[in-house]
């Protein structure tokens, strides 16, 4: 199938590793043209050595408003076709366990710098009449996982968002969606695993036996395979498709709408 995105121009946050890097590698493969961008330059920089050509590295904390400005005046947003806007989640804690500030820089890293990222970025789609936004947030929006509070309650904020603003900007040929991953063999899952370890009081192997034991096909998610549905959002192809919440979990969902 030809997606139509060869030579396209395309932002990716968080593209360090996990899911970001792996949509950033599978476009490349395609023949997109992105811009990368994460706070670690070494793992930034051995993506672009797939095609250094059409990989832009900007290294960047998108938590910080001075590094978003800077890295927007680095891009020709006239160009861009799409933006994969993602990043790390916060630490795993039950909500006994939090602290109010806990809760105030989990909306920073959660919400606050997507909102803040979606509006820079808009006025140019707009003037294109065309775009692809598309939103790494978690399975946890359908069906909350034990022990990651914080995740569950921001992540469902941006859901309400990205669903209302995808109304205001369809008629200018703009999609908005989010994927919602379950669990997949990436590292932001150590923290669950160890957090699940510490709770039972079971070795860190024994917990991710007893989370991949939860995924009807029981095993972890491959990145590559969650690209590609990444991939199909980014591209011309998906111009019915808006405003979604796309679970990509092996059956780890349990309700009828998952």
């Amino acid at each position: 199938m030809n997606l139509d995105i060869e030579n396209k121009y395309f932002l990716i946050c968080g593209a360090a590793s996990g899911f970001g890097k792996a949509i950033a590698e599978a476009l490349i493969k395609e023949g997109a043209r992105v811009i990368i961008t994460a706070r670690r330059k070494a793992e930034l920089d051995a993506i672009a050595q797939l095609a250094p050509e059409r990989v832009q590295v900007i290294v960047a904390d998108l938590f910080k408003e001075e590094d978003q400005d800077r890295l927007l005046g680095l891009i020709d947003l006239a160009q861009l076709s799409g933006a994969v806007i993602n990043a790390g989640g916060p630490p795993a804690k039950s909500f006994l366990e939090t602290e109010m500030e806990d809760w105030d820089q989990a909306y920073i890293g959660l919400v606050k710098w997507k909102v803040r990222m979606t509006k820079k970025i808009l006025p140019a789609l707009i003037a294109n009449n065309y775009g692809r936004l598309v939103f790494i947030e978690s399975k946890s929006v359908k069906q909350p996982v034990e022990n990651l509070v914080l995740s569950n309650s921001m992540r469902l904020a941006v859901v309400g968002f990205v669903k209302t603003l995808s109304q205001e900007v369809a008629q200018h040929g703009i999609t908005m969606n989010i994927m919602a991953p379950g669990y997949h063999d990436t590292p932001a899952m150590g923290r669950i695993f160890e957090k699940k370890a510490r709770v039972k009081n079971i070795s860190v192997a024994e917990a991710r036996k007893e989370i991949e034991s939860e995924i009807a096909m029981g095993k972890m998610g491959d990145p590559k395979d969650f690209a590609q549905m990444a991939l199909l959002l980014l591209s011309p192809s998906s111009n019915f498709i808006n405003g979604q919440t796309i679970s990509v979990e092996g059956g780890l969902i349990k309700g009828v709408f998952g």
